[in-house]
């Protein structure tokens, strides 16, 4: 019997600038020798040029993938609806085990949990997934140092990503930074621009880091 593994995790969740990607990748169990041969391991831990490269071997080994790109603008009316951040990523996580689950074989399904309550957690995702008969749940935190498939996914998700940056780098400048809030180069981006860019769906206007920076840039144009 083939022995598939689906490996879940996310990259941008804290940033206040650019989107949050969620990934699932499925892999049979005898291609983690692969994945490992290759030096897969959390993305977090790894240089963007081997990113990059690990990529596309990946998408090479891998049985199938998923990416789900979850814009600022998103997230901000998710938030403004009152729906926490981790319910928000229980639903997406759902989405992708729902579109790569036929219902026919056996699935461990390993998550990167996002919350710091992991029983919680999970008691959010479960009513999300369509069918559980077949799937094997394992929730864990650090599941994206421990298991080759939520590294494959870690990556994956890592790199769209990074070419979403990109392209705001392309039409806001290389003073964009990373988009995340410990960038001092974001910081100054956001000193400058909160307000000015503030409909363009960039900024996380649900993050405190965000309304920090406009209400400054309002007192500022208040004392003139």
């Amino acid at each position: 019997m083939i022995e598939l593994i689906l490996g879940l995790d996310e990259a941008g969740k804290g940033p206040v600038i650019g989107p949050m990607v969620l990934c699932g990748c499925l892999i049979e169990k005898k291609d983690e020798i692969q994945l490992r041969r290759l030096g897969v391991k959390d993305s977090k831990l790894v240089t963007p040029k081997r990113r990059e490269f690990l990529e596309i071997e990946i998408k090479k080994i891998i049985k199938n993938y998923e990416l789900v790109v979850c814009e600022s603008n998103e997230i901000d009316e998710s938030s403004f609806a009152g729906i926490k951040l981790t319910e928000f990523e229980a639903e997406r996580f759902a989405r992708i085990i729902n579109n790569l689950n036929d219902g026919k074989e056996r699935i461990k399904v390993i998550i990167d949990c996002p919350s710091i309550g992991i029983s919680s957690w999970t008691d959010l995702l479960k009513p999300k997934i369509k069918n559980l008969s077949n799937l094997e749940l394992v929730i864990e935190h650090k599941a994206d140092q421990n298991y080759l498939a939520v590294s494959a996914a870690s990556i994956l998700a890592k790199c769209e990503r990074e070419r979403a940056m990109d392209k705001l780098k392309e039409e806001y400048g290389t003073e964009i930074g990373s988009g995340y809030c410990a960038d001092p180069a974001t910081i100054r981006f956001l000193e400058k621009f909160a307000n000015k860019h503030k409909d363009k769906g960039i900024f996380r206007k649900c993050w405190s880091t965000w309304k920090n920076a406009s209400e400054k840039l309002n007192q500022v144009q208040l004392n003139f």
